[in-house]
This record gives structure tokens, sequence and C-alpha cells, in this order.
């Protein structure tokens, strides 16, 4: 019994490739607490305000039954001011999400076009959907609208679904969101980005790097720069209205709690205060691009930083010893990343200190000399 497993595990090992799981400890390069918000007292002291007033823990529910507190309703007013759209949805993550997303929007006889390198959430909700689907070249506007030609040439007269990320989470690179929309507007389709590492980061007020309007899609998630938990999907109103009504991730899932959607809230009013933390941030992604780029970091100007050393046994072994001198850095091994393309993902964040960089520089030149 669970022979299966034991082997596959022990495959796994053979190949570098064994996941475990290890505490936080050290200095921060592996989170995605972008503003370190993640133990802000301001978040703090808003949740313990919202204790105090009674909001619960639990919500006891799905949204559909007893679970839709006005906690969330707030939350999604709020949210749809913020980002700029006509109404938004709350989901417990960003995975759930964009498995939602995927899954129900696009119909029998649409088609999805995605960048071959989007999260591992929506290709699962991709599994799920009733459309068919077609990677297009990373980061390639001219790819999308060629598969959007040749399907429309071959019969196609469903909808598209330009599907992608707006900051790739292992490469660190932004989509090129100008061109993207062009496409949308040229074919007709709708576009859907994930924010996810975009959002608090980039834009006016930490909005993200794409735009609103009637044919845009959006997911925030909630647990990386805002340092709480969850996800925001934003768009037209008749999104919101479908996911309430066909999103099947929605309908039969417990609600989020209604204490965090209180954290999610002041997270926003965080970002909107308090510009100066991306200002902070801005500054420590400059100097790790200046500092860690001599060691062949991938550095563009965002604050994920890829450390491609290929091999998954040098790079574990890399991330042990930076590890063993006080950085918490991670390996990143396929499948998350192709064959042949394990890297240490360099995350800079508020958690560390323009001195913690300068470090972790002397550091790499020893580890990997």
């Amino acid at each position: 019994m669970l022979d299966f497993h034991r082997a596959d595990l022990a495959r796994l090992a053979a190949r570098d490739r064994l996941r475990v799981l290890a505490p936080m400890a050290g200095k921060d390069f592996a989170s995605n607490d972008y503003l370190g918000l993640a133990n802000s007292p301001r978040l703090a002291a808003a949740i313990a305000r919202a204790v105090a007033e009674g909001v619960p823990v639990g919500s006891g529910g799905s949204r559909l039954l007893r679970g839709n507190h006005p906690e969330h309703e707030a939350l999604e007013a709020e949210a749809t001011t913020f980002f700029g759209a006509e109404a938004s949805l709350y989901f417990s993550s960003g995975y759930a999400a964009n498995v939602a997303i995927m899954a129900t929007l696009p119909q029998r006889g649409d088609l999805i076009v995605h960048d071959a390198l989007v999260h591992a959430s929506m290709h699962e909700g991709m599994k799920l959907s009733r459309a068919g689907s077609v990677a297009a070249a990373h980061n390639d506007a001219n790819a999308f609208d060629d598969a959007i030609r040749a399907w429309r040439a071959g019969g196609g007269k469903g909808t598209v679904w330009i599907a992608v990320e707006s900051l790739y989470s292992m490469d660190g690179d932004t989509a090129p969101l100008a061109e993207l929309m062009a496409v949308a507007e040229r074919h007709d389709t709708m576009l859907i980005v994930d924010e996810a590492h975009a959002t608090g980061v980039f834009g006016d007020r930490g909005q993200g790097l794409s735009i609103a309007g009637e044919r845009v899609v959006t997911l925030h998630t909630c647990g990386k720069a805002m340092g709480c938990e969850g996800a925001l999907v934003a768009g037209p109103r008749i999104v919101r209205d479908y996911l309430v009504n066909r999103g099947r991730g929605f309908i039969f899932s417990t609600a989020p709690s209604p204490l965090m959607a209180r954290g999610v809230r002041e997270a926003l009013h965080i970002l909107a205060d308090e510009p100066e933390r991306r200002s902070a941030l801005h500054d420590r992604i400059a100097l790790a691009g200046e500092r860690l780029a001599k060691h062949g970091a991938l550095a563009g100007g965002t604050p994920i930083m890829p450390l491609i050393l290929h091999d998954n046994g040098r790079t574990m072994r890399a991330a042990q010893a930076l590890q063993a001198r006080g950085f918490d850095i991670r390996g990143i091994r396929p499948p998350t990343v192709p064959v042949g393309a394990a890297r240490l993902r360099l995350s800079i964040t508020l958690n560390v200190e323009a001195a913690d960089i300068r470090a972790l520089d002397d550091a790499l030149q020893e580890v990997l000399a």
C-alpha cells in the first residue's frame, strides 16, 4: 500500500527535487512580504479593534449561506474604488481565485491564449475549463496576436481570453501590458491579468501595473505586499455576478475570515496613505540590482531577482550555504521552473536593510566562488 508514493518520493530525492518544509530563519530574502506589512503594528491594531468590536474570526459558512459578513462587503466596496473597477469579489486565496476565474469565465467554444509561464493555479483552472487553450511565447505580444489569428482562421468563433501575469514570480520580469491590451482591443478579446506580485509594489497608490476597463479582469492577492490573506478579483460587474452564480470554487467554499477582510481593508489604506514604503522598497531594489547583478542575478527593476544556477544539486547546496550564513534564501527547482533552470529566487523586501543587501553580496562572492 502506498508503494507508488514511496517510489515517487525516492525518484524526486535522486534528482535533488525532494521538497521539505523549513522554518523561517535568517534575513528575509525569500518572502513576498514586499512592503513589510505582515508584521505591521498598524495592521495588528486594526485587527485588535475589530476583535474588540465583535467581528468574528470565522465566517460560519459560504457567502451564499450565512457567511456573507458586512466586512466582506465593505472590503469589496473599497477594493472596487481602489482598483478603479466596477466590482470586486473576495476569495480565500490567489490560487482559489485563479482556478475559479479560469474554470468559470471562458465557455465552451471560447479560447484561452495564455503566456507560457503563467502560474500553476491558472493551469489548474484551465484543466477544469470547457474552453480550449493554447500557450503563447513568454512576453511576446505578437505570439498572442498570431495565436488568435490562427484560431479565427480555423473557424474559431467564441470569445478569446488572454491570460498573463503582470509580474512573473520566478523570472521577475513584467508583461508588455500596453501591447497586450492593443491585441485585446484589435481582436475584441478579454484580458485576465494576475497582479499577485505587482499589487502594492507598482502604481501610484500600489494598485498594480494594469489598467482597469470593460475587457480587463485583474487578480490582486492580499498575502504578498498587503501582508494579509486572500485575493480580490476586480473587473466588470458581470464578472463578479457570474462568479457568484457559476463559480464553484466560490459557491462551495466557506467564506474567508471577516477579521482578515478587515485586515485587508486596512492594508489598502496603508497602500494609499504610506507611499514612502514603495519608495523605500524601490531604493532597496536599485541597490540590490547594482550589487547582485554581478553574481548573475537578473535585475529588472522588480523585487524578484532570480539567480539561475541550472543544476538542482548546486542550487540547493548554495541555498543551504547562504542559510548557514544567516540569509533566508530558497532554491527553486523543476517543475516550478523548467528543467535546467534551477535557481536561487532572491526577493527584496522592506524586511531587510541596505546593510543586509551588502552582506548578501559578500556572501554570494564566497558561496559561488
